[in-house]
C-alpha cells in the first residue's frame, strides 16, 4: 500500500512535531545515566509541555509586539523545515522545492534571530545577557553552517538535500572522500553548538552559562512551552540533516509503502539515539570551558569547513 505524497509530507512534520520531545527526554535520561544517576522519564518533556499549557500566562507590562511574536515565529520556522528536507522519505514530497538546504538554513536561523529580539525586547538584564552571548557563538556558528551546506552542495552539485542523500548512498568513493569526513567533523561541532553541548552551555539557572535560557527568562505558562518545544524541535531538525543528508543517508523511504515508513521510523530511532549517545558522551567528558574560550572548538568547525571546500577542489 503506497500512502499518498502529501500525506507523507504531514507525516514528516508530525514526526518533527511529536518525535522532538521524545529525543529530549532520552538526551534527559541517559545524560543522568552516565553520571551514575536514575534520570527521569523519557516522557518527561511531554509533561512539561502539558504542564507549562496550564499554567498561568504572566507578561511584563515592558514587553512589546515582538515578546508575542517570537514563540509564534520559532514555531513555525521549525514547521516549515521539515517540508524541504529529507525524513521519512529520500525523495522530494510536495512542497518541498520551496526552498534548498541554504533555505532551510536561513528558516531555522529566523526562529533563533526571533527568540534572540524577544530576550532584548523583555528589557531585563539577564535577557541581554543571554541574547548578547548567543549573538557572539552566531557570528561563528552561522559562518560555518553555510561553508558546511555550501561544501556538500559541492560535492553533489546540487542545492537539494534529496540529490546529497541519494549522491551519498550511491557513492561510497563520494562519501569516504576527505572532503565528505571534513564536512562530517565540522557539523558534528556544530551540532554541540546548536544543541546547546558545547561546554560553557548549562542547563541549571547559573550566571555565568545562562545563554538560551536567559533569552526566555521572562516567559511563561502557553508561551514558554511553545519556545521550549521550538527548541527541540530545532534539535531534532539537525539531527535529521546531519544523519540523512551528512553522516547515515541510509534507511529512509524509497517507495513511501506503508512498510518502508515503517521502517524508516526504526532507522530514526536507532541513528537518533546513537548519536544523542555520541553527544551525552562529549558533553559528558569535556571539561567546563570559561565563556571567551567559545571561539576555540567553532574556528576548528570554521577549519574542517574550509579544509573540506579546498580538498574537493583537488
Amino acid at each position: 500500500m503506497t500512502i499518498s505524497p502529501v500525506l507523507l509530507q504531514i507525516a514528516q512534520v508530525l514526526t518533527v512535531l511529536a518525535g522532538s520531545p521524545l529525543l529530549q527526554g532520552f538526551i534527559l535520561k541517559m545524560e543522568e545515566r552516565v553520571q551514575g544517576c536514575k534520570g527521569p522519564s523519557v516522557f518527561q518533556p511531554y509533561r512539561d509541555i502539558r504542564k507549562l499549557l496550564k499554567k498561568e500566562l504572566v507578561v511584563a507590562d515592558t514587553v512589546s509586539w515582538v515578546f508575542w511574536a517570537a514563540p509564534v515565529i520559532a514555531f513555525t520556522s521549525m514547521l516549515i523545515v521539515p517540508i524541504l528536507i529529507p525524513v521519512l522519505t529520500n525523495y522530494p514530497l510536495p512542497l518541498s522545492n520551496m526552498g534548498d538546504i541554504l533555505g532551510g538554513g536561513l528558516i531555522l536561523t529566523l526562529g533563533s534571530f526571533a527568540i534572540l529580539l524577544a530576550g532584548l525586547d523583555s528589557g531585563q538584564p539577564f535577557g541581554g545577557l543571554g541574547s548578547s552571548r548567543a549573538v557572539m557563538l552566531t557570528i561563528l556558528a552561522e559562518p560555518t553552517l553555510i561553508l558546511v551546506f555550501v561544501g556538500i552542495t559541492f560535492l553533489d552539485h546540487s542545492m537539494l538535500p534529496f540529490v546529497a542523500n541519494h549522491v551519498l548512498v550511491r557513492s561510497m568513493s563520494v562519501y569516504l572522500s576527505p572532503a565528505h569526513l571534513f564536512l562530517v567533523l565540522g557539523f558534528l561541532i556544530l551540532l554541540t553548538v546548536e544543541t546547546d553541548r558545547l561546554p560553557i552551555h548549562s542547563s541549571i539557572h547559573f550566571e555565568i552559562y545562562m545563554i538560551d535560557e536567559a533569552r526566555i527568562l521572562e516567559y511563561s505558562g502557553p508561551l514558554l512551552a511553545v519556545l521550549k518545544w521550538a527548541s527541540w524541535m530545532k534539535q531534532f531538525i539537525l539531527y535529521t540533516i546531519f544523519l540523512n543528508v551528512f553522516f547515515i543517508p541510509w534507511g529512509l523511504s524509497t517507495t513511501g509503502s506503508l512498510a518502508s515508513m515503517g521502517l524508516a521510523l526504526i532507522w530514526i530511532i536507532a541513528k537518533y539515539a546513537g548519536v544523542a549517545l555520541i553527544m551525552i558522551v562529549i558533553d559528558t567528558i569535556q571539561s567546563r570551558l570559561r565563556f571567551y574560550r567559545y571561539q576555540e572548538p567553532l574556528a576548528l568547525s570554521f577549519l574542517f569547513a574550509i579544509v573540506a571546500l579546498i580538498a574537493n577542489q583537488l
